[in-house]
C-alpha cells in the first residue's frame, strides 16, 4: 500500500516537473516567440499609382507568408502574395501596382498588408498581423508653364527666367543646370508665379537649364528653357614662377595659413594656397551666395556696376592661368573676379544696395566684404585695405563700404571685384553693361508681368 502511494506521488511529481518544465520551455523558447511581425509602408501619405511602393516586414522568428492588397470604394485586390520556403527576419519590399489601379477613379485608397511569422505560438500558427494605411491618390502631374526668359546666355554669363508653376500638393522645385547644379526660384508678382537668375559656370563647356517640379506623390513635371547659347573664348594664361614671388608674396602668406605650417618647400607652400587655401575661401564665397529667401519679387533694379572711379581693368574675368617652375607645370586655377586698380587704398562704392552677409579676412581675397542685391545676386570685393561696414549691415547705393589695397594674395594695390548667382561667378562686365542688364533683366521681368496681368 505504502509503495503504491510512493509511486503515484512519484509519478504526480514527474508530471507536474514535465508540465512547468514544458510549459516555461513553451514561455521562454524563441520558436514559441509570441512578438507579431512588424509591418512598414515607407510613404508621406501620397501614391501616383505608377511608383512601386516600398514595404518593410520584420520579424525575429522570420516572416512565412505575407499579403498585400489595395481597397478601393469599389473592391479589394491582391497587389502580391508570397509563401515562403525559407523563411525571412526582414523583408524589403517593392511592390507594383496592377495594371488596373490608373483607372482607379478614388481620391484615397488603403493598402493592407497581412503577415504571418514561424513562431510555434498560437497552437502552431504563429503570430499574425494585419494593418492598413490610407493613401491620398494623386495622379497628375504639377502644371508647369515658361512664362518668359533671356534670349541667351553666353559661357560664364547669367540669365533670367519666369515661369508658372502649380500642384495641391507641390513637395519641391528647382532649376537644374549642367553638372546637376541647382538654382532655386523666388515667388514672383502673383502666386502661382516664381522667378530665378541663371548661370553658366565659365568651366563647364556647355549649358542647358530645366525646371524641374515635383509633387509629393512622385508626379515629376519638367519645363527646358529656351536659351540661345553664345560660346565665349577665355584666355589662357602661362604664368612663370619666379624666386623672388616664391621667397616674397608666397614666404608671407605661408606664414598666415594654416594649411602651409610646417611646409618649408617654397613650391609646395604656393601649390597648397593656389589649390587648397584657395578651394576653402572659395567655398565659403560659394556657401554665403547660395542663399535666397521666399519672399516674393515684384520687381528688381539693378543699376550698373562700376564700384571703382576711374579704374582700370589689370585682369579679366574667366582666365585660366596654368603656373609652371623652371619650365614643369606646378598648379593652376580659375581668375573668377575683375581686377580693378585706380590710386592706393581707393574709395570702394557699390552702385547698388544691398545687405553685408560677410566683412572680414577670407584667405587668399583678404579683406573681403559681400553683398546681397537679392534675387540671388551677390557681389564681393577682395584685397580691402580697409572695411568701412560689418555683416548685418545694409549698405545704400554709393555708400563707401572699403578702400582698395593688397591684403592676400595680390602683389599690388587693387579691387578684385566678383559677381556671384546662386554660388556661381558670373562675368562681372555683364552686370557693368547698362544694355545688358535692360535686355536681359529689366525687359524679361516687364514683359512677364504683361503675360501675368493679361491671364
Amino acid at each position: 500500500m505504502r509503495n503504491n502511494k510512493s509511486n503515484s506521488s512519484f509519478i504526480f511529481i514527474f508530471t507536474m516537473i514535465i508540465i512547468v518544465g514544458g510549459a516555461l520551455f513553451v514561455f521562454f523558447s524563441s520558436i514559441f516567440e509570441r512578438e507579431a511581425p512588424q509591418v512598414k509602408l515607407i510613404t508621406n501619405g501620397y501614391w501616383n499609382l505608377k511608383e512601386p511602393l516600398n514595404v518593410v516586414i520584420e520579424d525575429q522568428s522570420g516572416v512565412k507568408s505575407y499579403k498585400i492588397s489595395v481597397k478601393s470604394t469599389s473592391d479589394v485586390k491582391t497587389l502580391q502574395y508570397e509563401q515562403l520556403i525559407n523563411p525571412e527576419k526582414k523583408l524589403s519590399l517593392k511592390i507594383k501596382p496592377l495594371r488596373s489601379s490608373y483607372a482607379m477613379k478614388d481620391k484615397s485608397i488603403e493598402i493592407i498588408v497581412e503577415a504571418v511569422d514561424t513562431s510555434k505560438w498560437n497552437f502552431l500558427n504563429g503570430n499574425s498581423v494585419k494593418k492598413s494605411f490610407k493613401l491620398i491618390v494623386d495622379r497628375k502631374r504639377p502644371k508647369l508653364n515658361i512664362v518668359a526668359n533671356s534670349y541667351k546666355i553666353s559661357k560664364g554669363g547669367s540669365a533670367l527666367v519666369v515661369f508658372e508653376l502649380e500642384d495641391e500638393n507641390l513637395e519641391s522645385f528647382y532649376i537644374e543646370g549642367k553638372s546637376k547644379k541647382r538654382f532655386y526660384p523666388q515667388p514672383f508678382y502673383k502666386e502661382g508665379y516664381y522667378i530665378s537668375l541663371l548661370a553658366w559656370p565659365v568651366v563647364d563647356e556647355s549649358f542647358k537649364a530645366t525646371v524641374v517640379a515635383i509633387d509629393k506623390a512622385g508626379n515629376v513635371a519638367k519645363a527646358y528653357i529656351p536659351l540661345y547659347l553664345k560660346n565665349k573664348k577665355y584666355r589662357i594664361s602661362n604664368i612663370k614662377i619666379s624666386d623672388k614671388f616664391l621667397k616674397g608674396k608666397i614666404a608671407d602668406l605661408a606664414e598666415t595659413f594654416e594649411e602651409t605650417q610646417g611646409v618649408n618647400s617654397s613650391l609646395e607652400q604656393f601649390k597648397i594656397i593656389n589649390e587648397d587655401v584657395r578651394a576653402k575661401n572659395e567655398a565659403l564665397i560659394h556657401k554665403l551666395s547660395s542663399k535666397i529667401t521666399d519672399t516674393t519679387i515684384k520687381s528688381f533694379h539693378i543699376n550698373k556696376m562700376y564700384p571703382l572711379k576711374n579704374a582700370q581693368v589689370v585682369a579679366s574675368f574667366g582666365d585660366h592661368r596654368k603656373y609652371s617652375y623652371n619650365g614643369k607645370y606646378l598648379s593652376e586655377s580659375y581668375h573668377l573676379g575683375l581686377d580693378l586698380a585706380s590710386n592706393a587704398m581707393a574709395k570702394i562704392k557699390p552702385k547698388n544696395a544691398g545687405k553685408v552677409v560677410f566683412a572680414d579676412f577670407n584667405g587668399i581675397y583678404g579683406n573681403m566684404p559681400m553683398i546681397s542685391h537679392g534675387l540671388g545676386l551677390y557681389t564681393i570685393y577682395g584685397h580691402c585695405s580697409t572695411l568701412k561696414v560689418s555683416r548685418g549691415d545694409s549698405v545704400s547705393k554709393g555708400e563707401v563700404i572699403a578702400n582698395t589695397g593688397k591684403s592676400g594674395y595680390a602683389m599690388g594695390d587693387h579691387l578684385h571685384f566678383g559677381v556671384l548667382v546662386q554660388g556661381v561667378e558670373v562675368r562681372p562686365q555683364e552686370w557693368m553693361d547698362k544694355q545688358w542688364i535692360k535686355l536681359n533683366i529689366t525687359d524679361i521681368i516687364n514683359e512677364a508681368k504683361k503675360i501675368i496681368d493679361r491671364k
